[in-house]
């Protein structure tokens, strides 16, 4: 499982979510679809309308991947930092029942007030 409180490994930016579909196509259940998809590095952070979903890309082929799920419907509280005038990274922290925080970092452009729409619409 990633370590979520290490805010470094995840300093991620937009990525396309149909690709993220097609990705995790055989993890989804009936009726679950991505809704908005992020990438730091190999790994990846993908939110559905139901779950959040992170991959952690392992070794040196990258071969080997670890799959996190976190139901949306666990989610107990969250928190949003936006981007300023000399921070342009904006964070997401996220408290889930029996796990604890998540911290999420994202780079530059991404609306993170756009995020926190996203988790109230499916959380809430």
């Amino acid at each position: 499982m990633i370590d979520f409180t290490n805010g470094s490994v995840f300093r991620l930016g937009e990525r396309d979510t149909s690709d993220a579909q097609a990705e995790l196509s055989e993890l989804l259940v009936p009726n679950e679809h991505v809704v908005l998809a992020f990438k730091g590095g190999r790994d990846t952070v993908t939110f559905t309308n139901k779950r959040l979903i992170t991959v952690n890309v392992q070794g040196l082929t990258g071969k080997k991947r670890d799959y996190t799920s976190l139901p949306l419907a666990k989610l107990q509280a969250w928190s949003v930092e936006t981007a300023g005038t000399f921070d342009l990274d904006s964070e997401l922290e996220l408290w889930f029942s029996a796990l604890g925080k998540v911290r999420l970092e994202f780079k530059g452009r991404v609306d993170i007030r756009t995020v926190s729409q996203l988790i109230g619409q499916y959380a809430l």
